[in-house]
């Protein structure tokens, strides 16, 4: 199986999961970063949902690469914020990526929320454009609840302080195959492998 499939980040850690996962899948195009291709614009996520904003980002890589492109957009969703922060989960204290930020105002948000309602879930929509402009757009989540206090130092931005259903540790406790397992991205990429492998093929 060969090929060269472009991920539209500059996330050098979101190369590494796709890799894993491809691997795992027995796929094994040449893989490489939208920095490759310093002549490549950020593309402004400027729609509504997930599924939109990953849709935007792979059809734009690949148009300017010539290559098949992958995306994804992510990120939490409060059942006692009405869903949010959701497509704004990487900026929600206002600057994009700043995570200690971001989960500090998230949980000073939810401080009075009682146990029985902190309920949430992480989404992620990955999506697989062409350079003919074919793009396929699937979706993963995670359910869970979260917690009052950070556990664990692993993974990013609000993996402190969710508690999956069904395990008593936060994804920032999981090592990074575990997570992989039961992930909104790593459920939302497997999704994508059927697409991927005829891409690739």
């Amino acid at each position: 199986m060969t090929g060269t499939l472009v991920l539209a980040t500059r996330n050098a850690a979101k190369l590494v999961e796709l890799r894993r996962i491809l691997a795992e899948a027995a796929l094994a195009p040449r893989l490489c970063g939208v920095d490759e291709f310093p002549d490549v614009a950020e593309v402004a996520e400027t729609g509504t949902t997930f599924a939109e904003n990953a849709g935007l980002k792979a059809a734009a890589v690949a148009a300017a690469t010539g290559l098949p492109a992958v995306a994804d957009d992510s990120g939490l969703c409060v059942d006692a914020l009405n869903g949010m922060p959701g497509i704004l989960s990487a900026r929600w204290a206002g600057r994009h990526g700043d995570d200690a930020a971001n989960l500090d105002l998230l949980l000073a948000q939810v401080r009075d929320v009682p146990d029985a309602r902190r309920g949430a879930y992480f989404a992620c929509a990955a999506a697989l454009a062409l350079p003919d402009g074919i793009v396929e757009v699937v979706q993963g989540r995670v359910h869970g609840r979260l917690l009052r206090e950070r556990r664990g130092t692993q993974g990013f931005g609000y993996d402190p302080i969710f508690l999956p259903d069904g395990h008593d540790r936060t994804t920032a406790q999981m090592s990074a195959v575990e997570k992989d397992a039961i992930s909104h991205r790593g459920r939302a990429l497997r999704a994508l492998l059927p697409a991927l492998a005829r891409t690739l093929s």
